[in-house]
């Protein structure tokens, strides 16, 4: 039997064993099965899913989308969360253009053409091209997020990029994550706090209206509801 196929096989045991587990249960179980070998996905929306996984492996290594594009307070938050954190490692992946050279060979704006295209080039292969480092990621994705991950398991096989997928507070309601937020002193984007509330590259990230889903701000007026990361 393959490696992939091993952890594809104990990806499919841990989603039953782990299918209640707690964020932190989810987490040792991740670094008592992976050690070094696994990395934290963040958007640097907020620090929540950094500081619960601090807390088991106060090194973790940390994956950011260097897209090019975010706003100027994504990048401040990064840059904070080293300061908070000292002991991470946060991975700076980046697309194998710039966005000049992006721009030359495809038009300016291509977010705007073809932002499938846009996230392809500038999400999706950097994720993919470092999560092959890894047996393991951990996402802060949540069912409560959008329709299309109401069924997040906490623990899967990653298909798309072969390798386990640990989303170890799936469950958590937004009543549970704000609380956390508010609790801990987490830090967070302070694009949140003026109704950015789903926030990825500045083109294609506006505020939401009170009330409205949280991912409304994300490619508004487009069919588009994911950048492809997930699904």
């Amino acid at each position: 039997m393959t490696a992939t196929a091993d952890y594809k096989t104990l990806a499919e045991r841990a989603s039953k064993e782990l299918a209640d587990a707690t964020a932190e249960e989810a987490l040792r179980w991740t670094v008592d099965t992976f050690g070094d070998d696994f990395i934290v996905a963040s958007n640097m929306q907020d620090a929540v899913l950094i500081d619960l996984a601090t807390k088991v492996k106060p090194d973790v290594d940390v994956l950011f989308l260097e897209t090019g594009y975010h706003f100027p307070e994504t990048i401040g938050t990064r840059d904070a969360v080293q300061t908070v954190y000292p002991d991470v490692k946060i991975v700076n992946a980046q697309a194998a253009q710039s966005v000049a050279e992006q721009d030359a060979e495809y038009g300016p704006k291509l977010h705007e053409r073809d932002p499938n295209q846009c996230c392809f080039l500038r999400k999706v292969v950097p994720l993919r091209n470092t999560l092959a480092n890894y047996s393991a990621w951990v996402t802060g994705v949540r069912r409560v997020d959008a329709p299309t991950r109401a069924n997040t398991p906490i623990v899967t096989w990653d298909e798309r990029n072969g390798l386990v997928k640990v989303n170890p507070i799936a469950a958590w309601t937004d009543e549970e994550f704000n609380g956390y937020i508010r609790e801990h002193g987490i830090l967070e984007n302070p694009l949140v706090s003026i109704g950015y509330l789903s926030i990825g590259c500045a083109p294609c990230t506006a505020r939401v209206e009170p009330g409205a889903d949280p991912r409304s701000g994300r490619w508004a007026g487009q069919s588009k509801t994911e950048c492809g990361l997930h699904g």
